[in-house]
């Protein structure tokens, strides 16, 4: 086979295969086995009419086209490899010449994965972040215990105060007509929560239980029902009852009942020690960041805008399973957040270019490192999924199997031993 190699841009490049007749023969043999196969032919059995049949019946282009088929991918994959070149995307195939008797020419215009020029990556200086629980950190997570911990209780006759929970009965009115959805009974409202109309919390501050108010609104322009948006409107509101939370006692006694600790002490060193773990573990994540970010941009490449735009719906893929898991789909996000695609797009384009350096970034260190991946790492890899997906082992090599994705997760595995080797190596 000859191949030829054109480059027409900083990006794509046109490659011609010439494919011997010889080779074309063989594929048009397969084509019409297979074709002869599926074709019921009156007077045949399924897989015995003779090929001028099969050809009068479907046309000889047919056969070629199948024949093309069959050959193609195969000089294709030997193509980029002789040329020692990684496609991004899918090739744009032309038929030059598909004939019987004839050396097969076709041109394949690809979009080859750019080189990288690494910068620095290793014995980079990242400042650290310095690990410190404050007594206030430790008061903050007592305090949100006794906050949960914490009983409402009916407070008499007490004047309604920001952060109260006042149980309301209330109707409202747009040019003195109730209007449907704006009654409730004994609903609890925190003032200050901002759940309610804007205006309307900060109009109850100082009622009493047992008064009644006219609450004064104005819905907002973007109000999400279309015949309220804008309107001005009149809440009756009754006052049932002033809530209040009461926190316990922060004492041994409520420490036994609520942990696995006996006096107050023991809960706040606890408290203190959990903290100090998960700042350590958020220092390290940051440190690790900013190292693989430094190491990012240390580098130099001219992206393929294909590159981007494929990154981009693969964010987008994400996120419509994430929404799925949460009941939703992604049209009903999209008009929720007041979004369409194409904006959708253009929020992730500055991630997904961040993203797609990076990963190029990994790979060309992993290549620099002579990083390899041995077959304890691909079950290691294939453990860990199963643990986050609640799946076995077995499950997940399998799915990973059938939709021929082993190159990806070795890319994959790859690219997370560049990133400790760059790690690893940050400056003390």
């Amino acid at each position: 086979m000859k191949v030829t190699a054109e480059r027409i841009d900083n990006h794509q490049v046109v490659l011609e295969l010439e494919v011997p007749q010889v080779e074309v023969s063989k594929a048009i043999e397969k084509a019409y086995a297979k074709l002869a196969n599926k074709i019921n032919i009156p007077g045949f059995r399924k897989g015995k009419a003779p090929r001028k049949v099969i050809e009068n019946r479907i046309g000889k282009q047919a056969l070629l086209d199948e024949a093309f088929d069959i050959v193609a991918p195969k000089a294709y994959s030997e193509a980029l490899t002789e040329q020692n070149l990684e496609p991004v995307g899918n090739p744009k195939i032309d038929v030059v010449v598909l004939e019987e008797d004839k050396d097969l020419v076709f041109k394949a215009t690809i979009t080859a994965k750019p080189e990288i020029a690494l910068g620095d990556y290793k014995g980079l200086k990242i400042e650290k972040t310095a690990v410190e629980v404050t007594e206030e950190q430790v008061e903050a997570q007592v305090n949100k215990m006794l906050e949960n911990a914490a009983k409402m209780v009916i407070v008499e006759d007490a004047e309604i105060q920001d952060g109260d929970f006042a149980v309301i009965d209330f109707e409202g009115f747009v040019d003195g007509v109730a209007f449907e959805g704006g009654e409730g009974k004994g609903y609890p409202l925190q003032i200050g929560s901002g759940s309610f109309i804007p205006g309307f919390e900060e109009q109850l501050i100082g009622a009493k239980a047992g008064e009644e108010r006219e609450v004064n609104v104005t819905f907002p322009e973007e109000y999400h029902a279309p015949n309220l948006a804008g309107k001005a409107s009149v809440f009756k509101v009754k006052v049932n009852d002033v809530k209040r939370k009461e926190l316990p006692a922060l004492n041994d006694e409520f420490v036994k009942e609520t942990s696995a600790f006996n006096t107050v002490d023991e809960l706040k060193v606890d408290i203190k020690n959990k903290l100090e773990t998960t700042a350590k573990q958020k220092a390290e994540n940051d440190m690790r960041s900013a190292a693989i970010k430094l190491a990012s941009d240390n580098a130099t490449v001219d992206i393929p805008e294909v590159m981007v735009e494929n990154r981009i719906g693969h964010m987008i893929e994400e996120l419509s399973i994430s929404l799925q898991n949460q009941g939703l789909k992604l049209e009903q996000y999209l008009e929720y957040a007041k979004l369409d695609m194409a904006k959708l797009r253009e929020n992730y384009r500055e991630t997904a270019v961040i993203n797609v350096k990076t990963d190029l970034m990994l790979e060309a260190v992993a290549k620099a490192e002579e990083i390899k991946v041995e077959a304890a790492d691909i079950q290691g890899e294939i453990e860990l999924m199963a643990r986050s997906y609640g799946a076995t082992a077995q499950q997940v090599q399998k799915i990973i199997q059938e939709q021929g994705r082993i190159g990806d997760l070795v890319a994959t595995i790859q690219r997370k031993k560049a990133a400790k080797v760059i790690v690893d190596s940050i400056a003390e």
